[in-house]
């Protein structure tokens, strides 16, 4: 969950490392620090608690000089977000400091040991331990990265760290266990480390990703790429295809913002060149199974997290319906724990937009082990979950820093529907369907440019509800799931508590809660549904409840019956979940903003979850 850098080379460390960590903040922002081995060979340690803007000041009064250093920028699991307990860690003697990534599941075991040998802990983290175990295996060992290996030997769990020391300067040693970690590959002796490709690509778009259980060496003469009990292995270099604007603002107040109004772009990206309007077919190329293989599959699981989960379950409602295949959508976070039935016949497709959700990662190695077909819808090309599953579907939305995500879950859902097509024709849709589908497809960029244009309705919408301390979004059918992302999305960014549920058991239990001060946001756009919603909104009303409304283009109905209405084009039943979670998207970051919350950087929460 936290950011890893690293730089050595010809340049001043501290900068570099610095500009790499505004890069990854969206990976964690409680603390952050750098730690520069400086030309007499004396290692320089700052850390500051907050958000990089504390540290940048530091660094700016101390100016640390040093061409090798590393840096960190936190999400706390283990103990409070302090000084004390920001990286990187220190060994006893001073000599070597160390980033990391993870949880190390033995670390109180391995810290009575410490203690008694008499280390010190100046901490509450697990990354302390491993810092003391390289610094003692270090007193026998011949270099750094052997007595990193050593310490390694020791550790269980999961982890990416790197490594400096002044004993052994200009060199950082690096490894990687369950978390993400690349190295990035310049000219004329610079080298780069980061937990994902926008901490180096100012630099270079040559990257090489560390498979669990690797280790290298960085040092101005080149680098070097090992695996624990393999030994020296090559990794292939790749290159990154998206630059650096990307991952800037480009105008916008905020990157949720950018994001959101991508998606015309976005949407048109997860199809190019998968669209086949005469075939009434899709053509995926990341799917390697002959079509035997595919008919052969009696069942799928998808699984994911948070947003993902929201997705997959749209699509689980897409393959059933027409590809007519039992379906179920698990969270990964438990399906490892639930004894799971999966087998050869079952294809298990795993849903996140990092590739390196920790939860869903884990459950495609369970769902693996058990003998079931592999698929990954991925946002990440060279992610761990791309390259551990047997086939997949990247979505190219381009890097999505706002930990709120917005592109990808609509990327997502066309992404499964360009799946459940493929399925669908080959296992018995007809061809006009299938065109029909296509047609609605291709439409949906310019479907949602005609929402976006509504951007300043929604804005007067958020003012009017902005005060709301709870929500309750509803939606039946296809819209359910879109009903649980609105809901998320408004909790995560404006701190206001809301609810998503299926429109129908609100009577069971939710409705309870309804009152003046209670919004409810109705998902009812013209579907085969939509005079069930009706009925819905009839029972808040007469509760004195307050109602918005997405509804279809056109719809007068709906306008005498709630008190605001948003409105959207008409598509598909199936795909009108990426234009009705437009609005909702845009109501979250509108309401955030005017109650002045960090819209890009919620409290308590990382972009991308590599912790269990």
């Amino acid at each position: 969950m936290c950011g890893i850098v690293g730089y050595v080379g010809p340049e001043e460390a501290a900068p570099i490392l610095l500009e790499s960590l505004r890069r990854l903040e969206y990976r964690g922002y409680d603390s952050a620090g750098i730690a520069v081995v400086d030309p007499v060979g004396t290692l320089r340690t700052l850390r500051r608690a907050g958000k990089l803007v504390e540290l940048e000041q530091v660094v700016d009064a101390d100016s640390p000089t040093g061409t090798c250093g590393i840096g960190h920028t936190r999400w706390a699991t283990h103990g409070p977000p302090t000084e004390e307990n920001a990286h990187p860690h220190r060994s006893q003697d001073d000599t070597i400091a160390l980033v990391h990534n993870g949880i190390v599941e033995n670390a109180p075991v391995l810290r009575d040991r410490l203690e008694e040998a008499g280390y010190a802990f100046r901490s509450d983290t697990d990354t302390e331990v491993v810092v003391h175990l390289v610094e003692e295996a270090y007193r026998t060992a011949d270099s750094l990265e052997e007595a990193v290996v050593r310490a390694l030997e020791q550790v269980i769990g999961a982890y990416g760290i790197a490594v400096v020391s002044s004993r052994d300067p200009g060199k950082i040693v690096v490894a990687r266990n369950g978390s993400p970690l690349l190295l990035g590959i310049g000219s004329n002796g610079e080298y780069l480390v980061g937990s994902d490709a926008a901490a180096v690509i100012a630099h270079t778009r040559d990257v090489v990703y560390l498979n669990d259980g690797d280790y290298a060496v960085l040092e101005p003469a080149g680098y070097r790429t090992y695996h624990l009990s393999e030994g020296a292995v090559r990794r292939h270099v790749h290159e990154v295809t998206w630059d650096l604007a990307a991952i800037e603002k480009g105008g916008y107040p905020h990157f949720m913002l950018k994001e959101i109004f991508e998606q015309p772009r976005t949407l048109e990206d997860v199809t190019r060149g998968r669209l086949l309007e005469e075939e009434g077919s899709v053509r995926l190329g990341g799917i390697t199974l002959a079509d035997r293989e595919l008919l052969a599959i009696k069942r799928i699981v998808i699984t994911g997290c948070g947003t993902s989960w929201h997705s997959a379950l749209l699509g689980e409602y897409m393959i059933e319906e027409f590809a007519r295949l039992p379906t179920k959508v698990e969270y990964a976070s438990e399906f490892r724990y639930k004894n799971p039935v999966v087998d050869e016949d079952t294809l298990v497709i795993a849903v996140s937009q990092s590739g390196e959700t920790a939860d869903t990662l884990a459950a495609l190695k369970e769902a693996k082990r058990r003998g079931a077909r592999t698929m990954g819808i991925v946002n990440v090309v060279g992610s761990s979950i791309a390259r551990e599953t047997d086939f997949g579907v990247y979505l190219h939305a381009g890097p999505e820093i706002g930990v709120a995500s917005t592109k990808a879950f609509t990327s997502q859902v066309v992404a499964l529907a360009l799946f459940t097509l493929y399925l669908a024709r080959r296992r018995g849709l007809s061809i006009l369907n299938g065109r029909r589908t296509v047609q609605a497809i291709r439409a949906l960029p310019g479907q949602v440019e005609e929402i976006l244009a509504q951007d300043e309705a929604i804005q007067a919408l958020a003012a009017r509800y902005e005060d709301a301390k709870n929500f309750l979004y509803l939606g039946r059918g296809f819209q359910f799931p879109v009903a649980l992302e609105g809901a998320l999305k408004l909790k995560e960014v404006s701190y206001i508590h809301a609810e998503g549920y299926p429109a129908a058991e609100m009577k069971h239990g939710p409705i309870a809660l309804i009152d003046e001060r209670m919004p409810a946001v109705f998902l009812a756009p013209n579907d085969p549904v939509y005079q069930k919603v009706v009925s819905n909104i009839e029972e808040v009303k007469a509760r004195a409840g307050r109602v918005i409304a997405v509804v279809s283009n056109g719809n007068g109905e709906l306008e005498m019956k709630a008190d605001d209405c948003i409105h959207i084009p008409e598509t598909l039943p199936h795909l009108l979940p990426v234009l009705s979670v437009i609005p909702l998207q845009l109501l979250a970051y509108h309401i955030a903003v005017r109650r002045g919350t960090d819209v890009d950087q919620p409290r308590n929460l990382a972009k991308s979850v590599t912790v269990e």
